[in-house]
């Protein structure tokens, strides 16, 4: 972010700064997809072994974080 504003604030070209913006967005949505799968693999499979109930809400959970990320 840092670094987005040091471009805006040095005047530089706005297609220039719009592609860091892609970048990022590239960046962290890869990123947040890792947490998802890691989620679901550890977070979730173990509570669905523990518990039904636990794992149905872990799952239910993890649907919303999914939303919140399409909806982006």
């Amino acid at each position: 972010m840092r670094g987005l504003q040091r471009l805006v604030d040095d005047d530089t070209y706005c297609i220039d700064i719009l592609t860091q913006i892609a970048s990022v967005n590239a960046a962290l949505q890869k990123v947040a997809l890792g947490l998802v799968d890691q989620h679901l693999r550890h977070c979730v499979l173990e509570a669905m072994t523990a518990s039904p109930e636990v794992g149905q809400q872990r799952l239910a959970e993890a649907t919303q974080a999914v939303e919140r990320l399409v909806a982006l």
